[in-house]
């Protein structure tokens, strides 16, 4: 292979290296000739609109073909956060097949993205490459109410429990890109206003000359919000301000080497009700204040067909709650993971792709202060033995510095044929995995009582399958339906008889279903992206799972000119047949929301949206309100 490919795993091609790429063959890229691929603007997937070709990173760490991935991915394109226009990244998320969300009261208020209705503390998120979990919270889970869609240019989502190259208790794997390498300089700057006194402002840049190249990101928003609780007669308004910026400086000191680091700060202050003071009498005068600083150290080198990615991150987070402006509790949390990736493409047919994770956790509440290591080592089998079959079989092995040793795995493989004009994949995925009792819930009942402070918790095992059929056009048609599976042993859960601490069932509780996809062009400038979830979720006792509806729709129709300087889109969500933590039903509910973007000159839009055009009453947690109708305005430059 020419010295002119010679291009690592987030390794940014040349304008040269992009021209040449677009002339290869998918099935015959290298893993680094696949990720400088995914981000070239004139891609092959761009040109044939068949979404079998698109490159995808989230399933096993390094770029692979979709038609090759055997387990369940869905992608979310620029162009799509972009006009949908959410404020947060948990509105985008919940647009797609598999995944709820339930937030307790507005922007800023706790967030919980669950994947396959598994809870959110087993969703980890990555943004370009750092792991944005907390744990100084109750779980070790990314706080998604804190995280904006500004400067987001891509998010893939692995569902299921694949949990192999991530961390074992990986429930499911969202991983989010920022701007990406591009030569000379672009940028864009974004003001937004609208309902309940909301402001955003946003500026992004990148650039690069070959060499050296750089992305940066600021955003600010601010909102008055709306009542939180249905129970507080005061009806005060629960505000929320978020400060993010995020940047990334890449260094290629070579054609075969290239050093990077990213940095981020989030600063989140929110208004929330339902609190206790000194005297534990209930108060509506709550707030908190959330800050994390983290950064990341890469190295990534190629030579020939072997791939390597050095990388160091550290997190530090720090939560403080308030109760009528005076301290009420919080807690400070750090994450520092050293790890390796490398993959050696042993043949045109074989690529094996290997790593090592070393992880130390820690939080101080001011009570408790504890830290625990977990190291990591995996390995994973690619072949493709026959043209039209792909396989992967991994395995992983953790030793816990409370929990000992652990050994899980995974299976997936994919078979396409051809069917009509069109192009179908069989796929299937097997995975296991396993989770210790979290810092926080080991301290929770060191110091409660009975009967919690009687349990020695122990490690939840995991364990899920899926099988599906995709269907493909090189116009862009794309149908999809998948099965899925998967259980959890031993699965911990907090004390609501007694608020003692945590206890753990005995049994299995389990989550089964059916996603179903379709993304269609329909003519005359019209397009559909809709997607329906059936999740069937029940504790050990037989009981169904709290905040996790059976039914869940998305239904996206939009439409734009030929010149593409006007587009329109309208987006049905639905939900049905969710309990409260208490058992209680909850209402069904339908929302729709509009958005449009009008070019008003080359570098000038214009766009806005309305959330809820219909002003839907509905509650996604049982007490907590939702907003009605909203509309938002804004103006975007780009140079």
């Amino acid at each position: 292979m020419p010295s002119t490919f010679a291009v690592s795993p987030g390794f940014p091609p040349s304008v040269a290296q992009i021209q040449a790429i677009e002339e290869l063959k998918l099935n015959k890229l290298t893993p680094s000739l696949a990720l400088a691929l995914a981000f070239a603007t004139g891609s092959v997937a761009a040109q044939t609109n068949n979404k079998l070709e698109e490159i995808i990173v989230v399933s096993s760490r390094v770029p692979m073909p979709l038609r090759e991935i055997g387990t369940s991915v869905s992608v979310l394109a620029a162009s799509e956060i972009q006009f949908r226009g959410y404020a947060s990244l948990y509105d985008v998320l919940r647009t797609q097949p598999g995944v709820t969300v339930t937030n307790t009261g507005g922007m800023g208020a706790p967030s919980t993205v669950r994947i396959r209705g598994e809870e959110g503390y087993r969703t980890r998120a990555y943004i370009d490459g750092i792991d944005i979990s907390d744990p100084s919270g109750i779980q070790i889970s990314p706080k998604f109410e804190h995280l904006m869609s500004a400067g987001i240019s891509r998010v893939e989502i692995l569902r299921g429990p694949q949990g192999l190259m991530y961390g074992a208790d990986a429930g499911g794997v969202i991983n989010i890109q920022t701007d990406s390498t591009r030569e000379g300089l672009a940028g864009s700057i974004e003001a937004e206003g609208g309902r309940f006194d909301t402001q955003r402002f946003s500026a992004n840049v990148a650039g690069g000359n070959g060499t050296v190249d750089f992305s940066a990101n600021a955003a600010d928003y601010t909102t008055e919000g709306f009542n939180a609780t249905t129970g507080d007669i005061s009806r005060d308004n629960d505000g929320y301000d978020n400060t993010t910026f995020h940047g990334r400086l890449g260094w290629n000191a070579t054609e075969d080497l290239r050093f990077e680091i990213v940095a981020r700060d989030v600063d989140g202050e929110g208004e929330y009700d339902d609190c206790y003071d000194a005297d534990f009498l209930l108060s509506n005068d709550c707030s908190n204040d959330y800050e994390q600083q983290a950064w990341r150290a890469s190295a990534d080198f190629q030579q020939g067909s072997l791939t390597h990615n050095l990388a160091y991150t550290k997190s530090e987070t720090d939560s403080q709650f308030y109760t009528e402006g005076l301290p009420a509790f919080g807690g400070e949390g750090e994450v520092e993971r050293t790890s390796y990736l490398g993959s050696w493409g042993a043949s045109e047919s074989v690529r094996l792709v290997y790593g090592v994770d070393l992880r130390t956790d820690s939080f101080d509440d001011g009570y408790n202060a504890h830290e625990r290591d977990q190291d990591g080592y995996y390995f994973e089998y690619q072949g493709n033995h026959l043209e039209n079959v792909f396989v992967t079989a991994g395995v992983r092995y953790d030793d816990n510095e409370d929990f000992g040793t652990h050994t899980t795995y995974r299976l997936s493989g994919a078979y396409l044929f051809t069917v009509g004009a069109g192009e179908m994949k069989l796929k299937a995925a097997y995975g296991t995995g396993f989770r210790p009792p979290s810092l926080f819930e080991i301290a929770s009942n060191d110091s409660g009582y009975p009967p919690a402070s009687l349990v020695d918790l122990e490690e939840e095992e995991s364990g899920g399958y899926d099988i599906g059929l995709t269907w493909a056009l090189d116009n862009g048609l794309y149908l999809e339906a998948t099965y899925f599976d998967q259980e959890i042993d031993n699965e911990i859960f907090y004390d609501l008889e007694f608020f003692s601490g945590y206890l753990q069932e005995n049994g299995t509780s389990d989550s089964k279903g059916v996603e179903l996809v379709a993304i269609a062009p329909l003519g005359a400038g019209f397009s559909l992206n809709s997607n329906y979830t059936y999740n069937e979720t029940n504790n050990s006792e037989g009981e169904q799972r709290a905040r996790r509806p059976e039914q869940m729709f998305n239904l996206g129709v939009t439409w734009q000119t030929a010149s593409d300087r006007l587009m329109l889109g309208v987006n049905l969500r639905g939900a049905y047949d969710a309990v409260s933590t208490s058992g209680a039903a909850l209402d069904d509910y339908e929302t729709l929301d509009f958005s449009a973007d009008w070019r008003v000159v080359n570098a000038l839009h214009l766009y806005g949206r309305v959330e809820n055009l219909t002003d839907e009453k509905y509650e996604e947690v049982g007490g907590f309100n939702t907003s009605g109708a909203a509309g938002y305005v804004g103006l975007r430059y780009k140079f």
